[in-house]
Formats: C-alpha cells, sequence, structure tokens
C-alpha cells in the first residue's frame, strides 16, 4: 500500500486515520441522546454498522425507549455540507464519505421530496440549501418553472374554482377616477382592441366602447373567433375565459368597464434621463496616496448606448463616499430590455500626473442589468460585490462581457452601493413585443390612440392596456409587405457586405445601408440577420419596435446559421428565442455536435429562465445521450461562482426529471472521485519512489473491494454506449508527464473485442482539448458531406470538473516517438530513419492490407495536415502525432491553438504550417522515391478539403467566438480567432486563397527539415529521461 495523506481530514481518501485492522473510529448519537463512540470497519456496510452499534446500545441507558431497528437509519453531512439520510444500506461507509466520522441514529422519514433533494445535492455537487439560502426570488421562480417543465404537469389548488382563487390571489386593481388625459386618446370615442387566443394564432381587432365590462369583451371576442371559424352554433361561455395584464400577474375580470382599471406604468412612458446615484465603496484597498474614481457605462451586447460616465476623483484607503448623480445621455424610454449597468473602479496615482498622462490601475470591476427579470426598471438602493480579474481588452476600460451575477465571496470583495432613480411610485415595467400585437400594429394605422391588448385563454389570458403605455404610438405605423428600395447598384453592394465573414467590421454608412434595405434583405439574404441586428441603434425605441415586428415575418434560418445569434453581441430575448426556434430543427446527433457551445453561451444569458436552458433541458429529458453530456458539461464548470447556481439549478431540474438516470450519474461521479484520490495518491509518491513500485502500488490499490467496486460495472461518461465491465488491474499503470494522469483498462465482454482504455487525467484543463476535437469532428463531417472520407479520428475527451476529466485510449496505435526509437539503436538517429514507420506498417500488414493500411494513412494524413494548419495546432513533435496499426494517423494533445506556437529565447520551435515529413512522404509513396502519381493524389486531397473548409469558414469562427466565455487561456479574444480567417484566406477569391495554401504546402514541404531536428532532439530528452 502506498502511504497515506497527511491530511487529518481526509480520511476516506486514504488511510491516515485507519487502525492497523482497517478500523475506524466512529461517533454516534442516538434518538435518546446517548452518545457512543466504536471503532467499526471502514469496508462495513451501513447495515452492519448498525448491527454492531445495536448490540452494543444493549449495554447503555435508556435503550428500551427505542423502537424496533428496522424504524431507524443513519444520517450524516456528506461532502457537500448537505444533511444526507443514509436509506441505502448496502453502502460501506467509505462509500458514503461523510464529512466526519459521525453518524446520527434517526427516525425513517417517508418524505420522497426531502430525500430526493439530498441525492440530487450529492450527484450535483452542490448542496440545495445554498439556493434556499440565497433567498432569490429569480431563483425560486427558475427551480419552479424548470421543476415544472421536468415533471410535465402542474400544481392546481385544491379545493378552490379557478375564479375564486383568482379572487383570492390576484384582486383587480382599479382607479375610481379616469383620468382626464385618457379620453383624448380614444379613438371617436372608442377603445381600440385587439385581440388574441392562446394557444392559437387568431387575432382580432375592433373598436369597442371604454364602459364595456370584460366578461362583455370576452362574449364579443368569441363570437367573432366562432363565426370566421365556421363554428357559430358551438356554445362556448366567456366566463370560462379571463385577461390578464401583459407583462404581470394582474387580471381583469369582473362588472366594472374597462375604462376604471388601473394600467401598469410603462418604460415608454419615461423621457427623462437615466440616473443612477453613486452612494460609495468599500474594501477597495487601495494606496493611501491613491485617488479613486469610477468609471459607468450603458451597453446592448458590445454597443455602447452612451457615452460613458465618470465620477470624481476622491481619496481614501478602503471606503469611499461619492453620494453623486450619474446621469447618462438617453432616456429611460430608449433604455433596451437588455440594456446593462457597467462599472469600473480605478486607482490614481498622484505621483503618476503629470499634464500629459494620468497612469489607472484597476480596482474592481461589476455589472448588473437595468431591468430585473419579470422586466421591472430596478429601483431602490443595490449593493454590488465585485470582481477583481480584468480582461486584457476592456471597451472604454470597461467590462461589459463579463457576467452580471456579483461577486458571492463577499466578504472580501469590494462593494459599491448604487441607487436607482425612482421615476414613479409603482413598478415601471417594460411592456413585452407581443406577436399578436405586433401583427395588429403592422395593420393597424393610427397615432395617439388608446388600443387595448387582449390575450385570451381558459387558464390564463392577458390585457395590454396601452393609452398610458404609448402616449405617441405613431411610430408603430409602417407596412410590412415588401418594398423594394434598391435597385442593381444597391444589391451587389448588399450581396458584397452580407457575404463578410462575422469579424468584418461594418461602417456606420454600410448599417445604415442594411437598416434601410432591411426588407431586401429579408427577401434576398435571410442569413444576413446577424448584420442587420448589428446595423440597428438599439438605443433607439422605434427602430427596435420595427426591429421586432420583421422578426415575426423573418424565414427561418438553419441551425447552423442561427448559432450565431447566441453570440454575445445578439443578448436582445426575441433575438435569442428566435434562434432557439431554429435550433429546434436540430437532430440530436447535430445538438450533441454544437452542445458544448450552446452551454457555454449560457454564461451570455441574464437571467435564469430563458428560452436556450428551457430548449437544453428538453432535449435532454428526451434523449439519455444528450443528458448526459449536458449534465457533465455543467458539473464540470458548476464551481465557477459566476456560473454556480445558474449550472446548479439547470442539474438540479435535469436531476428531477431524469430520476432514473441519477443512479448511472452517481455511479460515474464515485468512479471518478476514486480516479481522484488514486492520482493524489500517485503524485504524493512519485517523488519517494520508482515508477516499477509506483505501479505495483497503484494496482495494489486497484486490487482493493473499494476501488475495484466503484471502478466496474458503469457507463462511460465519454460515451453511455460503452460498458467500462471489469477491470484489467494488470494493465493498468499511470504516464510519466508532470501531472501523472492514469491509464485505466477494462477488459472488453464483446467475443473478440478488443480491451478498453481510458485516461484521467487530474490537473490540465480539458477543455481546449474537447473544442478542438470537436471542431476536427465538425471537419469530418463537412468533408463526407462533400463526398472526401480523410479518415479523421477524433477520439473522446471530456472535462468532468475543475482541472479533471477523462481521454478516451486509442487501441492498437502508437506514438511516431516510440516506432522511430523501437527501430533504432541510437535515440538520435531515430527520428531520421524515413523506413521506420513503413516497417512498422508492414509489420502487421501482408499483401493486399499494406495498400490498404497506406491508403488510410495518405487519407488521414491529408486530413490531419489540412485541419492543424486551419486550427494552428502547435508543439506537434512526435510523441503527439500517433498512428494505428491499420495505417490511421492521428494527433493527439491540443494545448496549443490558433498559432500560439512554442518558442524559445524568442525563436519559434516550430517553423512550419503543418507537419509533413519526408518519412511520411515516403509512406505516401509506398517506398518509392518516383511514386510521384501517389504524392500528387495526396497533395489533391490537401487542396479539395482545405476549399470544402472555407465554404464553412463563418461556422468555425462562429463556434470559436461561442467559446470565448470559456475562459480558455489561448481564446481570450476575437484576436485570437483572427488566426482562422487568416488561415482559411476568408475575404480572398477561391483562387487565391488556394494559392495562399499551395504556397504553405510547399514551405512545409521545404522546411521539414527543422521538424526532424525537433523531434531529434525531442527523442533524445524521452531517451533520457526513461
Amino acid at each position: 500500500m502506498p502511504p497515506a495523506v497527511t491530511d487529518s481530514l481526509d480520511i476516506w481518501a486514504v488511510d491516515s486515520q485507519i487502525g492497523a485492522d482497517g478500523s475506524i473510529s466512529v461517533d454516534f448519537l442516538l434518538p435518546t441522546g446517548i452518545y457512543i463512540n466504536l471503532d467499526v470497519p471502514r469496508d462495513a456496510t451501513i447495515s452492519q454498522i448498525k448491527q454492531l452499534l445495536w448490540k452494543q446500545a444493549h449495554a447503555y441507558p435508556l435503550f428500551h425507549l427505542l423502537m424496533e431497528i428496522d424504524s431507524y437509519m443513519f444520517s450524516c453531512v456528506n461532502q457537500t455540507a448537505v444533511h444526507e439520510e443514509l436509506e441505502d444500506e448496502t453502502r460501506r461507509l467509505c462509500d458514503v464519505r461523510p464529512f466526519l466520522p459521525v453518524l446520527k441514529l434517526v427516525t425513517r422519514n417517508c418524505d420522497p421530496g426531502e430525500k430526493l433533494d439530498s441525492k440530487i445535492g450529492v450527484l450535483i455537487g452542490k448542496g440545495l440549501h445554498e439556493f434556499d439560502a440565497l433567498q432569490d426570488p429569480e431563483v425560486h421562480d427558475f427551480r419552479a418553472k424548470m421543476r415544472r417543465i421536468s415533471e410535465e404537469k402542474i400544481q392546481s389548488l385544491v379545493g378552490l374554482s379557478w375564479m375564486d382563487w383568482l379572487k383570492h390571489t390576484y384582486p383587480p386593481e382599479q382607479e375610481p377616477v379616469v383620468p382626464e388625459s385618457f379620453q383624448d386618446k380614444l379613438y371617436s370615442g372608442n377603445l381600440v382592441v385587439a385581440v388574441h387566443f392562446d394557444n392559437c394564432q387568431d387575432v382580432f381587432s375592433f373598436q369597442v366602447s371604454p364602459n364595456m365590462n370584460p366578461i362583455k369583451l370576452n362574449e364579443l371576442a368569441i363570437r367573432k373567433r366562432l363565426t370566421i371559424h365556421g363554428k357559430e352554433d358551438e356554445e362556448v361561455d366567456p366566463a370560462d375565459y379571463v385577461l390578464q395584464v401583459s407583462g404581470r400577474l394582474e387580471y381583469v375580470f369582473g362588472d366594472h368597464p374597462l375604462i376604471q382599471f388601473q394600467v401598469c406604468k410603462s418604460v415608454w412612458d419615461i423621457s427623462n434621463p437615466f440616473k443612477i446615484i453613486l452612494l460609495k465603496g468599500n474594501k477597495l484597498n487601495t494606496e493611501e496616496n491613491a485617488k479613486v474614481h469610477v468609471r459607468a457605462g450603458l451597453f446592448h451586447g458590445t454597443e455602447l448606448l452612451c457615452k460613458t460616465i465618470v465620477s470624481t476623483e476622491i481619496s481614501g484607503r478602503s471606503d469611499h463616499v461619492w453620494n453623486e448623480v450619474l446621469e447618462f445621455e438617453i432616456n429611460v424610454c430608449d433604455l433596451p430590455r437588455m440594456a446593462r449597468l457597467c462599472f469600473a473602479v480605478y486607482a490614481v496615482m498622484d505621483k503618476m500626473k503629470t499634464k500629459k498622462s494620468t497612469k489607472h490601475y484597476p480596482v474592481a470591476w461589476v455589472n448588473t442589468m437595468v431591468f430585473d427579470y419579470k422586466g421591472q426598471l430596478k429601483n431602490g438602493e443595490l449593493v454590488l460585490h465585485s470582481w477583481s480579474s480584468f480582461p486584457d481588452e476592456l471597451e472604454e476600460m470597461l467590462n461589459p462581457m463579463g457576467t452580471v451575477q456579483t461577486n458571492p465571496y463577499t466578504e472580501n470583495a469590494t462593494a459599491l452601493h448604487i441607487r436607482f432613480q425612482e421615476y414613479a411610485k409603482q413598478p415601471i415595467n417594460y411592456p413585452p413585443f407581443d406577436k399578436g400585437f405586433l401583427k395588429v400594429c403592422s395593420s393597424i394605422k393610427f397615432t395617439e390612440v388608446a388600443l387595448l391588448w387582449l390575450r385570451m385563454s381558459r387558464t390564463e389570458a392577458y390585457v395590454w392596456n396601452t393609452s398610458d403605455v404609448l402616449p405617441g404610438i405613431g411610430f408603430l405605423v409602417f407596412e410590412l409587405k415588401y418594398k423594394s428600395l434598391s435597385g442593381k447598384k444597391f444589391y451587389v453592394v448588399l450581396k458584397e457586405i452580407m457575404e463578410r465573414d462575422p469579424l468584418s467590421q461594418l461602417c456606420e454608412n454600410e448599417m445604415d445601408l442594411i437598416w434601410t434595405l432591411r426588407y431586401d434583405c429579408r427577401e434576398n439574404f435571410p442569413q444576413s440577420l446577424p448584420k442587420l441586428l448589428l446595423s440597428l441603434k438599439w438605443n433607439k425605441l422605434e427602430d427596435v419596435a420595427q426591429l421586432q415586428a420583421l422578426l415575426q415575418i423573418w424565414p427561418k434560418l438553419l441551425p447552423r446559421e442561427a448559432l450565431e445569434l447566441l453570440d454575445f453581441n445578439y443578448p436582445d430575448q426575441y433575438v435569442r428565442e428566435y434562434a432557439v426556434g431554429c435550433l429546434k430543427q436540430m437532430s440530436d446527433e447535430e445538438l450533441s455536435q454544437y452542445l458544448l457551445q450552446l452551454v457555454q453561451v449560457l454564461k451570455y444569458e441574464p437571467f435564469l429562465d430563458c428560452a436556450l436552458s428551457r430548449f437544453l433541458l428538453e432535449r435532454a429529458l428526451a434523449n439519455r445521450r444528450i443528458g448526459q453530456m449536458l449534465f457533465w458539461h455543467l458539473r464540470s464548470e458548476v464551481h465557477i461562482p459566476a456560473v454556480s447556481v445558474q449550472f446548479g439549478l439547470i442539474l438540479e431540474a435535469y436531476c428531477r426529471g431524469s430520476v432514473a438516470h441519477m443512479k448511472v450519474l452517481a455511479k460515474q461521479v464515485e468512479a471518478l472521485n476514486k480516479m481522484k484520490t488514486l492520482n493524489s495518491l500517485i503524485k504524493l509518491n512519485a517523488m519517494k519512489q520508482s515508477k516499477a513500485k509506483g505501479k505495483d502500488a497503484m494496482q495494489t490499490c486497484l486490487k482493493q473491494n473499494a476501488y475495484r467496486e466503484a471502478l466496474s460495472d458503469l457507463q462511460s461518461p465519454l460515451n453511455p454506449s460503452v460498458i467500462l465491465s471489469e477491470l484489467h488491474v494488470e494493465k493498468c499503470r499511470y504516464m510519466d508527464s508532470k501531472m501523472k494522469p492514469l491509464w485505466i483498462v477494462y477488459n472488453n465482454k464483446m467475443f473478440g473485442g478488443d480491451l478498453v482504455g481510458i485516461i484521467f487525467k487530474n490537473g490540465d484543463d480539458l477543455r481546449q482539448d474537447m473544442l478542438t476535437l470537436q471542431i476536427l469532428r465538425l471537419m469530418d463531417i463537412l468533408w463526407k458531406e462533400a463526398g472526401l472520407d480523410l479518415r479523421i479520428l477524433p477520439y473522446g475527451c471530456l472535462a468532468t470538473g475543475d482541472h479533471s476529466g477523462l481521454i478516451e485510449a486509442v487501441s492498437s496505435s502508437e506514438t511516431i516517438a516510440d516506432i522511430q526509437l523501437n527501430s533504432s539503436n541510437v535515440a538520435a538517429a531515430a527520428a531520421f530513419n524515413k523506413d521506420a514507420l513503413l516497417n512498422w506498417l508492414k509489420e502487421y500488414n501482408l499483401g493486399d492490407d499494406l495498400d490498404r493500411a497506406i491508403e488510410e494513412f495518405t487519407l488521414s494524413c491529408a486530413g490531419y495536415c489540412v485541419a492543424t494548419y486551419v486550427l494552428g495546432i502547435g508543439d506537434r513533435h512526435s510523441d503527439n502525432i500517433m498512428v494505428r496499426k491499420n495505417g490511421q494517423l492521428f494527433h493527439i494533445d491540443f494545448g496549443h491553438i490558433l498559432g500560439n506556437f512554442k518558442s524559445k529565447f524568442g525563436i519559434k520551435r516550430e517553423r512550419v504550417p503543418f507537419i509533413l515529413t519526408y518519412d511520411f512522404i515516403h509512406v505516401i509513396q509506398q517506398g518509392k522515391t518516383g511514386n510521384t502519381e501517389k504524392f500528387g493524389r495526396f497533395r489533391q486531397y490537401c487542396e479539395e478539403a482545405y476549399l470544402i473548409l472555407r465554404k464553412h469558414g463563418n461556422l468555425f469562427i462562429t463556434l470559436f467566438a461561442l467559446m470565448l466565455t470559456a475562459g480558455l487561456p489561448e481564446l481570450t479574444s476575437v484576436k485570437d480567432i483572427q488566426y482562422l480567417k487568416d488561415s482559411l484566406a476568408l475575404g480572398k477569391s477561391e483562387e487565391e486563397a488556394l494559392k495562399q495554401f499551395k504556397q504553405k504546402f510547399d514551405e512545409a514541404l521545404r522546411e521539414s527539415w527543422t521538424t526532424k531536428v525537433n523531434w531529434m532532439a525531442h527523442t533524445v530528452r524521452k531517451d533520457y529521461r526513461s
């Protein structure tokens, strides 16, 4: 056995507090208040421990007061700091892993809800009590909504009719005196009404008396609907319908006239400039001689809505008081729904101040939404606990792409105290752009008209009186029919703009042209929607309203095209809902291809309840394979403070809707915990013992029951179709690299099947490898769609936690380094042996099999040459390129991408665009130096593959852009993605792009000797270490 870790609290991972007989001291607390200490076997089951305790308890007072033994079970505080009831008594104590060795005997609790809560908390690694402790209404609402989706039913009140329940819960608000201004907005003394029935597309408009009561209005609308559908004889009770204020939990019903019902105040009513009051800042922790100021800006995505505001500079060390009004050059009515308020605190050093320059030191940043999740303009005082880590590039020295969640670690975080200006006594709402309302607005011409918007349902209905909401509503008068404003000249210009890649910047004139020709865009270039959205002035309500109406009739985009709309540049709720609507066309296979990005862009969602989270949850609950992928993508980042609540809530919702899957996932979590423990032991002892002894110690651990049972008979987290059945302990080992990855091997129960291997890494961030392999998988799909199969091997890779995860071990394969080293007696000469690779293939392939292996090598080598060039994959030494015995070449370990090549003393080690050495060419030419036909075909494969990828350049740029929020070290800004644009020669003609690639191909061939020199140095170092 390897020696124990010295951490006195980590008693379950190692043997630090275990007696010589394998026992551990546990404290037991009985329901009678009696305390008993016992030494119990660490591997004993909960049932066995309970029997031992019961036998011992006979000798203690008050035993006669206890009930039968089966009436009790143990509870403990688990590793997530949650009280867990140990209902499953077949589990062993070492697998339960209580936080401390203390077990409490409790009466069995039959509440299934509490048990499920406990199980979910253990499974997702975050106790549900943490969500309860937040006391956040948004968190509460989101959990409730997700729970309804998961359980597929809605709880209803018992004992009350729905109308009685409505009167009790939502009594209508009425105005005893009608404002005089309201009379001026009536249309010929009438109220213009638009009625939309829930769950259908029917919208009707007519004029009614303002003295009409809601039930009469219901009757009028229902009769008109039945008449249009030819169902005049059908009997429908108007009392079965009710009207609800749009966007609010307020209902209109009863005998009072419509004119007496209160209307909520709308943000569109407020023409005052938007203001906030900067009160004070705490825990700034600046130097004594520093002055501090705060920058504030309003953003919609990356668009700055108005000039940033800078507070006055004040002195202080920790606490600073401003009490300063910050007034922005934008009216409240022009604020878009998804506007965010961004702050940055800067210190200014007096000694650095000169007439020419001022040195600013960033202290903290924080963002918050202007409207809350209900669409209400925020009011009152707010404390914003800030973040201290700044990105490299900031817009106006602010961080609009940062999270709108405040720092949960409040004890040491800089805190900004602000107060939102109050513009009215009642809540100020952002009215929703309802589809039916927009449809009516497109067909009714009116100015200064009171419009009543009704949405009717048997269970819920909506009413929106815009007589106060839209005092000047004439701007909504526009035609939705196509108006051709363009001639051939404009069409050519528009076409050129629309064909640009997503990274191309639009100038002001181009944006004006796109907006002017928006109907032409819809008709001829529907895929140009992202550019139209970037051309819109989001600080102009009139334009935003017209865009929302246009969006209702915009053709559905292909899912691949719609992905771009989920980028940070497009925060509008309705745009994102439109994008998700397009994604619903995806098959499960296509969804799994892009799931990595879809989880990342959840971080761009400012509110928990959004179309994307609902979409992902629904698809995950409908397909367990999608569910498992979603589970691990979320759980691997649930430790990140900015997304911990959001990801944890979605995990909770998935578990509630897929309870049967929880057992499978729990087994995977347990196995990964055991791997992490084993890896920690190996790292601890690596400096103290030889690799051979370390391997023996590892295999000794794996033979223990605790490890063998935890690591056997589970579905692979990499692929739920693969069963990791029985450990092949003798083949298990750990690798030489710094983090000592575990190489775990399983017997394959299939007849004649190869061994199944997985690699567990702890200490490396695998998300960049996941991204690269995902793109390689996509390239393979695109090539095959074009009729070209280049035998790409995107092996499985999955991040499962903070810098930990699994990699699929590809069977029957060797690294180029090992192949060359095994064929030479001198390590320095191994890299220059051009026959080694071909001889190795001949060893495993005879006759026709050799021809097939060479063809396999040729195709896969072409695919990876193009892929590694396009993606800028670096660090391509001979241990990062492998070949299978069937001839299939593939690359591994993608720690450097997008042109981030390794260098030493300022000199790049890798001087070639991609790896194409003469020993590769030797195999491609079948060992015949003059076989130009085979080499020419290989080159043709490369050129064809490159041109295919160019056609999908926008998709690759989009996928990388959606990963900017992941925090990968080599993908932090749009500048990093510029490499893709350059390598694919986007913006050039196909002839120019092909010419560029041919030059790179010749360069790779000409400079391949430098690769050989690098490989020689790598092989010598490897041989020395071994």
